[in-house]
């Protein structure tokens, strides 16, 4: 009897993408192939001997040449068990492929609840949850009337965007009118207008098996993700805090696992970003049905004592997940070059007097590298992550780490 036959769709091959890719080989008695599109000389060593096979294809995100490269794999390796991917982009067609081969998994329909952020609030609406006042618009005349009914500021941003590339506040008419313009605006190229919701943003991550929720967590950002694209030499931070129990957190938990059900989530860890409004109620900002960024899966992994990348991986591939106890708080702080726009990273300073005073929590780090250019992701140049028993230690040690840690770039 053959292994379960994993194919798993890695365009790139960024660092959370291999350890997914990792923690799926290493799961006992299955067997995992890759579709790749950057060249397969650049494919890690250690991954490559993971492998029981790997096609490249010219464009890793389309849908017919992801079908066409499974098809090949399931004729030497046997029909796949499972199709992952964990790129936000991936996640529609993959699941066309999906449908189109038989293979279980979110179809197209439930994909496309979560990708694209119109038809998403829709659904949320409908199922009587609250998410921000939206519209879709498609020239300059419909962004002026979504303006007049709900006033300014507003957020711009692509109907399938992925963590707010590609997003821009506006406060006054000139800067909705160059988002518009940025984003090309057309009648085959519509934006999603939403207001700009006042209050405290937070992630909430959801695992789930056969459409149940069975665990969660949340984490607090520090500013917004929005601030942080738009100012990017602003250092930033990301807490897992140690009471996510608390009754306060009670509303959310409702809202967003009836939020997953009503866009149809099946099997996998969801990434939920949701405001804390003013008077204190919960409003949903968008769902992806993927593990999230900023490094949150490495923060579950130190707060609950285990790895959240093979629980992941257990979970899509077995349908199976044991939910671990909390035993830590922890925060990741992100380190941001400053100085020359586009320059490379010249000097750090102010590490010595970190690690005196807060090296105690530290436990992975991953620093700006002298030589290396001003990076494009919104992580920077580096990270710090930190735990401790206290939420309240995590984030004084997060707080003096961006304050006294500086990239400089020249």
């Amino acid at each position: 009897m053959r292994a379960p036959h994993v194919v798993f769709v890695a365009p790139f091959f960024r660092e959370a993408t291999v350890r997914f890719v990792h923690a799926v080989a290493a799961l006992p008695g299955v067997a995992v192939t890759l579709i790749h599109q950057e060249a397969r000389a650049t494919i890690p060593a250690a991954t490559r001997a993971l492998l029981a096979d790997a096609v490249q294809v010219k464009d890793g995100l389309d849908a017919q040449h992801i079908a066409d490269a499974t098809r090949h794999l399931a004729a030497k390796h046997g029909k796949p068990h499972r199709l992952l991917a964990t790129l936000e982009q991936l996640q529609v067609p993959i699941a066309e492929v999906r449908e189109r081969l038989g293979i279980p998994g979110h179809g197209a329909q439930t994909a496309t609840n979560f990708r694209d952020k119109g038809r998403m609030k829709e659904v949320l609406g409908a199922a009587g949850l609250p998410v921000a006042r939206h519209a879709q618009v498609r020239d300059v005349a419909e962004a002026r009337a979504f303006v007049r009914r709900v006033g300014l500021p507003i957020v711009v941003k692509p109907p399938a965007g992925a963590g707010s590339i590609a997003t821009w506040r506006c406060d006054r008419d000139d800067q909705l009118e160059a988002a518009l313009a940025a984003a090309r605006v057309g009648p085959e190229r519509p934006v999603q207008l939403e207001e700009f919701v006042l209050g405290l943003e937070r992630s909430f991550e959801v695992m789930s098996v056969a459409g149940r929720p069975i665990w969660s967590s949340l984490c607090w950002y520090d500013p917004r993700p929005l601030e942080v694209l738009q100012q990017p030499w602003v250092q930033w931070t990301v807490t897992l805090p140690r009471e996510i129990g608390d009754s306060a957190y009670d509303e959310v938990r409702r809202v967003g696992t009836e939020a997953l059900t009503a866009l149809g989530m099946q099997t996998g860890l969801s990434h939920m970003e949701w405001f804390r409004r003013r008077d204190g109620s919960v409003c949903i900002n968008e769902i992806a049905a993927r593990p999230p960024g900023a490094n949150i899966v490495r923060l579950n992994s130190l707060a609950f004592e285990r790895d959240f990348f093979s629980a992941w991986a257990e979970t899509v591939v077995f349908d199976r997940f044991d939910p671990p106890e909390q035993r830590w708080a922890a925060g990741a702080a992100f380190l941001r070059g400053q100085g020359k726009l586009g320059g490379r990273v010249v000097r750090l300073h102010g590490l010595d007097v970190a690690q005196r005073e807060v090296g105690r929590y530290v436990v992975d780090t991953r620093l700006p590298k002298i030589g290396a250019p001003q990076a494009s992701s919104y992580e920077g140049e580096g990270w710090v992550l930190v735990r401790a028993e206290t939420t309240e230690e995590v984030q004084r040690a997060l707080s003096r780490i961006i304050s006294l840690v500086r990239v400089e770039l020249g």
